[in-house]
């Protein structure tokens, strides 16, 4: 019977050995299924499947991925694998992040099943990694199941290889996989839970798989920027057009090959010769280029439009970027030799075979995007409740937060989010209240979008799925669990109440359709309202506008009172600029961007700004019938606007959504409410042409916004003329007040902390004028000063100090004060009949020893408080010194390392040079004695 043992271990081993060499999909399947029913393990039993399988392999490779495995496992989060235990997770995604996510979720001893509908892994594009992300790897095992990860210098991997290591990890915890099997929708539980008690299940395709009878408690979106789960809005960020172009070629390693050094990222601004020169000798035109090695050649590449036009890659041009990059649009060939020479270039002609890899569409792995218009979700988890079942709805990787790719965040921070995750639903297996953890969960997604390597924290060993460990400036109640109420989805609550209260609450900033706006509607839209303007052509959305006359036809289609548009002139494109800004913000509240000098000075205007710029007339008119250019003239001659009787009535309507920002503004004391209700009434009441008073609900809305505002800010007049003119204060919307210099700051260039705006130039140091970063700076709430972390700590030794001393002082000074009141009290007790007796002053005797001993006795209290005052300073001391080199740890270990390595040689340096003078000096004496002994001669 031991024989027989052996034999079926040392078989299991070899099964296990073949597992971890798998380098596809389905040969890890099949690998996988052989090993469990060789050692007859049930893979669906995720509570003992790992101890048992621990147990029965154990070959040396197998036990140093064991104990990787064990030291993960030992978190204190896990509890053992016992924190979620009787928790069902389905996560939608066999992706790096969502296969991440399902090792978390094992590792705290939930039941996970992850559902993928291809069954290849064929993703051959490289991704850079973040050094926590190649640390979280190695201890997961990934050197174990792939010898070359991240071997040296290297730092990233394919995307193949990676999803290839996290499935195999995955598999081994206990996580059910399922390929082939494409997710649906969410299936809600019946309504007759009596006879049947069914929560939440999925539908899938096929509709007959046996995973559509499984009930969970979670489910967890994974499955790209298409995210399949409802409930989730997306926002755009959208910059400048940049035209990226990835490519694909096969790695045969050979010798000539492996000579090829790697391009880590080489930008335009940093080597503008190498840039030049390519252009010269190819025609090709980039902003950047990276190049990987890794199972293939990977090239990724930022080219110029007009460099993509000449080449005749893109046939026509076109504003609209999805028109501009179709595919009817893209020549195909163009493309692939477009990539082929700019890769032959970067590698200096290199490479001896430059043969695409093959996608898994069957065609030349080749792709050309647009990356400038980046989605991310509004929010990152949501609760639904039907009949009495809960469900946890989450997202992780690209379907919460697309990723730049220049600065490799995708795999990081879709890593970060699989912890943030994880660490939700286990507040949630231990029964934390809904709200609360909504509330927790969006605070830390806040964090997520800022992170980069430099300000997460640095000790790697200490990372587990609680935040605290990852982010230094954790704060996880930021968001209050009422304002996650609308995340809480239950039978009462009706989706458009929600979307009303989303979009009342939303600021002018963030107005309901603004990131649904395209640039092709846009310009449309600004070519029709400024149709039959005199010097007015608008073909873009830059050069057009640089004279200001478009904005102010804009503006004067909408309310002619307030331009004159005849009276400009279109030389003087300043003032037209500066005047049209200063009437959007001041009548509109619409921030400007820019000013009209800066508008002409430069070359041409930066089109993301005047994108988001125009896009506030755009929601604020749309839907405005369009009035005449011309202007009607009464019979008695007074001028008259066709469309004034709908002014009124148009501005409460598109005021509703230009809410002020929610600043904090201090609260000042008001009279009276009788007095208050009196100013509103007589302020706040909109009248049409004939004077009636328009009771709509919409006005309304729109009375008490600008009454809680007028509440709110008392002198900041709001004027209400004809055509509902308002006086906006200067830090409505984007153009604030810098907290620093008290100077105006735009939109495009400030920053914001702790409620305050400023210049990026003016965020320093109070003490060193050090520029501080936002991830890096200190702030006293107390005084209202911005600190780097070393005189922070400094000044609030001080402080303390300085509190300390004035509550010792405070504390004297009530004692003596209570001494003669006690007396006083005693005196009056006694003789009260005689009162007057208190008032008399003191004898010349006790005065005269009262101010001679008042001296010695100062004295004497000085010296006792001598110490106290040295272990003080010699404390703050300390203290500061402690945080130097705390700080600069680094350079003082290097220092010494330095000065370890240099002493010896600068000995021995100094020993040479020692003998060197004395066989000098030697030397010379025995050539002055010859020449001495021949002049003799």
């Amino acid at each position: 019977m031991g024989e027989k043992d052996n034999d079926k271990y040392n078989q299991a081993n070899q099964i296990f050995e073949s597992f971890v060499q798998a380098s596809t999909c389905k040969g890890s399947i099949q690998a996988f299924n052989i090993l469990t029913r060789h050692l007859e393990l049930d893979p669906l039993d995720n509570r003992n499947f790992y101890a048992k399988l621990k147990s029965k392999v154990t070959s040396w490779k197998a036990k140093a991925l064991w104990n990787k495995l064990d030291k993960r496992a030992s978190h204190k989060e896990y509890k053992r694998g016992k924190s979620c235990t009787n928790t069902k997770c389905l996560i939608i995604g066999g992706g790096p992040c969502g296969l991440r996510t399902a090792i978390e979720l094992a590792f705290l001893g939930a039941k996970v099943v992850v559902v993928e509908k291809r069954d290849t892994f064929s993703r051959n594009n490289v991704l850079h990694l973040w050094p926590f992300t190649i640390h979280d790897l190695r201890s997961l095992g990934a050197k174990k199941f792939y010898g070359k990860f991240c071997a040296g210098s290297i730092d990233h991997i394919s995307i193949r290889q990676l999803q290839l290591i996290l499935f195999k990890v995955a598999l081994l915890l206990g996580v059910e996989i399922y390929v082939n099997l494409e997710f649906v929708k969410v299936l809600e539980p019946p309504e007759d839970q009596e006879n049947q008690k069914i929560g939440w299940r999925a539908e899938f395709l096929p509709m007959d798989h046996p995973l559509s009878e499984f009930e969970f408690d979670v489910i967890i979106g994974a499955d790209g920027r298409r995210n399949s789960l409802e409930g989730f809005k997306r926002k755009e960020f959208r910059g400048k057009l940049a035209i990226a172009i990835t490519a694909n070629f096969i790695n045969k390693n050979t010798t000539a090959e492996a000579k090829v050094e790697e391009i880590s990222g080489v930008a335009f601004i940093f080597n503008q010769k190498f840039f030049q020169d390519l252009k010269e000798e190819t025609g090709i035109d980039l902003e950047n280029i990276v190049y990987y090695k890794d199972s293939t050649h990977y090239f990724v590449m930022t080219a110029k439009k007009q460099s993509l036009l000449e080449k005749g890659v893109i046939i026509n041009d076109f504003i609209d970027t999805e028109i501009l990059l179709c595919v009817e649009n893209v020549d195909q060939d163009n493309l692939l030799s477009y990539a082929r020479e700019a890769a032959d270039f970067a590698t200096d002609y290199q490479l001896p075979a430059l043969d695409f890899a093959i996608n898994h569409y069957g065609q030349p792995d080749v792709a050309m995007f647009d990356f400038t218009s980046m989605y991310a979700s509004e929010n990152a988890a949501l609760i639904r409740e039907r009949h009495r079942h809960q469900l946890l709805v989450a997202l992780v990787g690209d379907s919460l937060v697309e990723p730049f790719w220049p600065m490799g965040t995708g795999c990081a921070r879709g890593f970060l989010a699989a912890f943030d995750t994880a660490w939700m639903v286990k507040s949630w297996a231990q029964g934390k209240s809904p709200l609360d953890i909504l509330a927790e969960r969006e605070s830390i997604y806040r964090l997520l979008p800022q992170t980069t390597p430099e300000n997460i924290t640095k000790n790697f060993d200490q990372y587990t799925i609680d935040p605290a460990t990852r982010y230094p400036n954790l704060n996880s109640s930021c968001v209050r669990p009422h304002q996650v109420k609308h995340l809480y989805i239950t039978n009462e609550l009706q989706p458009c109440l929600l979307e009303r209260a989303n979009t009342i609450r939303r600021s002018i900033g963030l107005s309901k359709h603004e990131y649904d706006i395209k640039p092709n509607k846009l310009l449309t839209w600004c070519q029709k309202q400024t149709e039959g303007y005199k010097n007015v052509n608008i073909t873009d959305l830059t050069s057009s506008w640089k004279s200001g006359l478009a904005l102010c036809a804009v503006i004067h289609r909408f309310k002619p009172d307030l331009v004159d548009f005849d009276s400009l002139n279109e030389e003087d494109a300043v003032e037209n600029n500066q005047l049209a800004f200063d009437i959007a913000e001041r009548e509109f509240g619409i921030p400007p961007v820019t000013t009209g000098k800066e508008m002409v000075s430069a070359g041409e205007p930066d089109k993301l700004s005047m994108v988001m710029y125009l896009s506030k007339f755009y929601e604020l008119f749309r839907g405005t019938p369009l009035r005449a250019v011309g202007t009607m003239v009464k019979q008695n001659g007074e001028r008259i606007d066709p469309c004034s009787t709908k002014s009124s009535k148009f501005g409460c309507n598109n005021y509703i959504n230009l809410t002020f920002p929610r600043k904090r503004i201090p609260k000042v004391k008001l009279y009276s409410s009788n007095h208050l209700n009196q100013e509103r009434n007589s302020s706040n009441r909109p009248r049409d042409l004939n004077g009636t008073i328009n009771r709509n609900k919409v006005k309304s809305m729109a009375t008490q916004l600008l009454a809680k505002f007028e509440e709110n800010a008392p002198n900041v007049s709001l004027r209400r003329q004809g055509s509902l003119k308002r006086e906006f204060p200067q830090t409505i919307g984007g153009s604030e007040i810098c907290y620093f210099c008290k100077k105006r700051v735009y939109v495009m260039e400030r920053l914001s902390a702790e409620g305050h705006f400023f210049h990026r130039e003016c965020f320093k140091c109070v003490i060193c004028a050090t520029t501080l970063r936002l991830a890096t700076y200190t702030f006293d709430a107390e005084e209202g000063n911005f600190y780097c972390k070393l005189h922070f700590a400094q000044c609030k030794t001080k402080n303390i100090h300085r509190k300390k001393r004035a509550e010792i002082k405070e504390e004297a000074g009530l004692q003596r004060h209570q001494e003669p009141m006690c007396e006083e009290t005693s005196s009056e007790s006694a003789f009260a009949t005689s009162s007057s007796s208190e008032d008399r002053s003191p004898g010349i005797l006790p005065s005269f020893f009262g101010k001679a001993l008042c001296w010695p006795l100062k004295v004497t209290r000085d010296l006792l408080d001598l110490p106290r005052r040295l272990s003080n300073w010699m404390h703050g001391v300390l203290h500061a010194t402690r945080l130097h080199f705390w700080d600069n740890a680094y350079n003082y270990v290097y220092l010494y390392e330095l000065l370890s390595i240099s002493m010896p040689f600068l000995f021995v340096l100094h020993e040479l040079l020692g003998n060197f003078y004395g066989e000098v000096e030697l030397s010379y004496d025995n050539m002055l004695e010859s020449v001495k002994n021949f002049f003799k001669l």
